[in-house]
């Protein structure tokens, strides 16, 4: 199971990456793809809808169960995967790089202070055993 440094956690098993310019890039860790199975489907939610913080904004299900999806962060949606929509196996394939679910324009950068680093949320799905 892989942790990324340079990524930030929620509990709910989000992953957000801060871009340069005000944006986060959000996806399902490699824990929530691995405890889910093989996803068949990643419900996005739509450009330019505002998010509060842990607000649902779609759903992943798999073949095992549906589970909703939390914002890390409030902000407003300004890009979606759509490859994610099209082949939503690439979440199990590639879930810190091509399964990237959606980027939000943050609207407080001091949010992702809230947020867990890579060893906080290692430590975190080690008490999930």
């Amino acid at each position: 199971m892989e942790f990324p440094s340079g990524l930030l956690y929620t509990k709910d098993h989000e992953w957000a990456q801060a871009g340069g310019d005000d944006t986060v890039t959000v996806g399902i860790t490699d824990h929530a793809q691995e405890a889910l199975g093989e996803v068949v489907y990643v419900e996005l939610p739509k450009v330019g809808r505002a998010l509060k913080e842990h607000e649902t904004f779609g759903v992943v299900e798999s073949i095992k169960a549906v589970s909703d999806l939390y914002a890390p962060v409030a902000g407003t949606v300004v890009a979606v995967n759509d490859a994610v929509a099209g082949d939503p196996s690439l979440v199990n394939r590639s879930a810190y790089k091509d399964g990237w679910i959606m980027r939000i324009k943050l609207a407080d950068k001091k949010a992702l202070e809230s947020l867990m680093d890579a060893g906080k949320y290692k430590a975190y799905v080690e008490t999930l055993k």
